[in-house]
């Protein structure tokens, strides 16, 4: 696809005030959301009769809520304008990492607490995810939409690697508390930043006349009546139950067996965190004419760390195929949703946002849960090859949907600018 702005108009979008908050709003939220959970798992760790099943029962009580309201979240932000969804969840997120911090600095921390803390947060994110994905759109004119989203997976990416540099340190230096009350104050500034959007002429509204079922099943048929996106997103969450099971369980036991524990676990994610600051400028370039297709396909190279893992490669090796993962994780991320953003309609946006996030979030629980039966049966390394073969065999199966082959990005001249 021939690109109508070129790189210098893509990276003068940061001129444009209201791409510009956004832009700001998420780079210091992802920011925060870095911080915050080594600072939690190692604040709840040290707290007086904390236990390994006392971080489990916190973190566990921050992810349920967030995929169980994700579908709620998309009808509330397809009815309300979507900076004020914003605002709000930054803001009770903000209020939730507060209270964490006062809990850990005061040593006055019953689990029932941080519990509720830790629920409110998870509950926070199932409102903010499907409002961003609309947002852009409202935000931003179509033939811009690849342009913002590189741009914002570029400020995402500087923030998470930001994140996972300082926050260990951090912790060190100034304690858990301190930084989850600096996660808080950087989650109320985004809160700030978003309410200055104001107005988000492009969103319509399903109106209060729905009941939310009707709304939810409003957004279900928008969902499964485009082949290309009930395939992707199916294929997408199976793919997650192989990565979740290879980086949560099975990639660090192989480190810690045969690569010498911790340094060479940290180079492998080092190196995906490099990939993925590569593939969002590269993401700027390439503008496929089936972007699905090619999406689809780049999930192919993302199963060479669990293959180099599981057949014993040297470290340099397997550092080089995350690199490639990570590459190929974020030119996905940048096609999918630009492409997501330009073929829903604006009214049904979040909704149908909300099942993207579903799909995409619910099997990947169920990868952790079977990995380590796994490495205790087959062992880690066979079942590392195990989740190499899955991602090659689903990413395969799904390019041979008409849909996901099919679909083609329209002439952004023939695409009327949003007045």
């Amino acid at each position: 696809m021939g690109d109508a702005y070129g790189l210098g108009g893509d990276l003068a979008m940061v001129r444009e005030r209201r791409f510009a908050l956004l832009l700001a709003a998420r780079t210091v939220s992802v920011l925060g959301s870095g911080f915050a959970p080594i600072a939690l798992a190692f604040g709840v760790l040290a707290l007086p009769g904390a236990r390994a099943t006392t971080l489990s029962a916190v973190l566990a009580a921050q992810a349920l809520p967030m995929v169980a309201f994700l579908l709620l979240g998309g009808v509330v932000a397809d009815r309300m304008p979507r900076h004020r969804v914003m605002t709000a969840a930054e803001s009770v997120n903000a209020a939730a990492h507060l209270c964490l911090a006062a809990m850990m600095l005061t040593k006055w921390a019953p689990l029932p607490p941080l519990l509720v803390a830790s629920a409110v947060s998870g509950i926070a994110g199932a409102m903010l995810f499907p409002a961003l994905t609309g947002i852009i759109r409202d935000v931003v004119p179509p033939g811009r939409l690849h342009s913002a989203n590189a741009l914002l997976g570029m400020g995402t990416n500087v923030s998470k690697m930001a994140g996972l540099v300082l926050s260990g340190g951090a912790v060190v230096l100034i304690g858990s508390g301190w930084v989850l009350m600096t996660s808080g104050v950087m989650f109320a500034v985004a809160a700030v930043l978003v309410t200055m959007l104001r107005g988000s002429p492009g969103q319509g509204s399903p109106g209060g006349a729905h009941s939310v079922l009707a709304d939810l099943r409003d957004g279900w048929r928008e969902f499964v009546s485009r082949q290309w996106l009930w395939v992707a997103v199916a294929q997408f969450s199976i793919l997650m139950m192989a990565v979740q099971a290879a980086y949560g369980v099975l990639g660090p036991l192989v480190a810690r067996q045969h690569m010498g524990g911790a340094p060479a676990w940290s180079a492998v994610l080092a190196g995906e965190a490099v990939g993925m600051a590569i593939g969002v400028v590269l993401a700027f370039r390439l503008r496929p004419r089936r972007p699905v297709m090619v999406a689809t396909l780049l999930t192919l190279p993302t199963a060479a760390p669990y293959v180099l893992l599981g057949v014993g490669a040297p470290l340099w090796s397997i550092v080089s195929g995350a690199l490639v993962a990570g590459v190929c994780f974020d030119i996905y991320g940048v096609l999918w949703n630009t492409t997501v953003q330009r073929e829903i309609p604006g009214e049904s946006l979040s909704r149908v946002s909300s099942y993207d996030s579903l799909g995409s979030l619910m099997l990947g629980p169920l990868g952790m849960l079977l990995a380590g039966p796994l490495a205790v049966t087959v062992g880690a390394q066979p079942a590392l090859i195990g989740c190499g073969a899955m991602v090659v065999l689903v990413s395969m199966l799904a390019v041979l949907f008409p849909g996901v082959r099919e679909l083609r990005v329209p002439d952004v001249r023939a695409v009327p600018t949003r007045s």
